[in-house]
This record gives structure tokens, sequence and C-alpha cells, in this order.
């Protein structure tokens, strides 16, 4: 009977020790598995938000102030393309014509009208007394507007002859509190004799302001 009882006891042990030793595989597998759904559950959640991000920058507008810059770029792009054709100049000429008679606080339309008055666009343009580049400036004038002084092959260079030129412009418009038909009388003839006829009761037009303002072709002496 003891023999008996032995050997169920040995034979109940030996089926319960696998069953214990597969609790630390199963064990092991479980926390692995759980892991693993951890990390898949995260990584979906981050690929989600990548993509939703990526929808978004798709969709959703650009910011207040880019959009601004883009459409101030576009318009002062059209408004040079306009200029460029309407004068038959180049386009480079045309934007900076623009933008220095912005720079100098005089209107393009005038300013476009005076260099076309004055020099029909060509800045090595010279006049029969002398006056130089594409607003025709004397060298005289010129000094006033210059702190280091200008030569006469200065006034050749597109750019400082049309800032001085738009700059003695703004000059005379100040002169004659904003009016634009004396200022150009001014620039053309000079201020002192077209203060003179003024002053004796008389007109100065020459027929310059009306070049300037309607864009004629060609140039205009006095």
């Amino acid at each position: 009977m003891q023999s008996l009882l032995l050997r169920l006891q040995n034979d109940i042990e030996s089926r319960k020790r696998p069953r214990l030793e597969l609790l630390p595989v199963l064990r092991s597998a479980l926390v692995g598995g759980l892991v693993v759904i951890a990390a898949f559950l995260m990584g979906a959640r981050t690929a989600s938000s990548s993509d939703a991000s990526v929808i978004r920058a798709m969709v959703d507008p650009a910011p207040a102030g880019i959009k601004d810059l883009q459409a101030t770029e576009l318009e002062k792009l059209r408004r040079t393309v306009n200029y460029s054709a309407r004068y038959a100049i180049p386009a480079d000429m045309a934007a900076r014509i623009e933008e220095i008679a912005r720079a100098e606080d005089v209107d393009p339309d005038l300013a476009f009208g005076l260099v076309r008055a004055e020099s029909e666009f060509n800045h090595r343009a010279k006049s029969s007394v002398g006056a130089v580049g594409l607003t025709q400036l004397m060298p005289s004038t010129a000094k006033y507007f210059r702190v280091n002084g200008t030569t006469r092959h200065d006034l050749y260079d597109r750019d400082t002859n049309l800032h001085i030129g738009f700059r003695y412009l703004k000059t005379l418009l100040d002169k004659y509190d904003g009016n634009v038909r004396l200022a150009l009388l001014a620039y053309n003839r000079g201020p002192d004799r077209v203060d003179q006829i003024l002053r004796s009761g008389g007109n100065p037009n020459n027929g310059y302001v009306e070049m300037v303002l309607r864009k004629k072709p060609g140039r205009h002496n006095p």
C-alpha cells in the first residue's frame, strides 16, 4: 500500500512540474506581447499625427503676413509690366523708376512722364545747354542734392540721375505747395524764371506741362 501511495505521489508531482516550468515562459510571452501591442499603438498614433500635420500643411491657407507679402509682390510685378509696356522700356528700368520715385515721395506716373519728356528714357541723353541723363540734370543743380558733390559723369548713372532728378522735383512741389503744374514749369524753365513771370502777372506755361502729363513722345526744350 505504501509503495502504491509513493508511486501515485510521484506521478502527481511529475505532472505538476512541467506546468510550473511553463509559467515563466508564459509570463515572458505575455509581457512581450503587451510591449509589442503598446509599441504598435504608439506608432500608429505618431503616424496619424504626422499624416494629419502634412494634410493640414497642404490644406490650411498661408499665414496672413505671407499672403499680404505675396499680394504686394504680385501687384508690384503687375505695375512693372504695365509701365514697361506703356513706355516701351525694359522692365528693370520701369521697376527702378517706380521704386526711386516712391523713395523720393514723387508720384510714379508723374515721374515716368518727366523722364519721357526729358530724355525719352535714354540715360546717355545730353541737351544743347549741357543737361544730362534721364532727368536732364545740370551739374550745378545736382550739387545741391549730393553731400560729396556730383560730377557730370556721375549723372549718366541711371539710379543716381533718377534719385537727384526726383528729389529736385519733390523740392519744387514743396516750394509751390503741391502745385504740379508750377513745379513742372520750374523744373523745365527754372524756378527763378517762373517766379519772375508770376510776379509780373504772366503765365509761365510753355507746353511742357501738357507734354509730361499727357506722356507725349519726344523731348521738350525751354
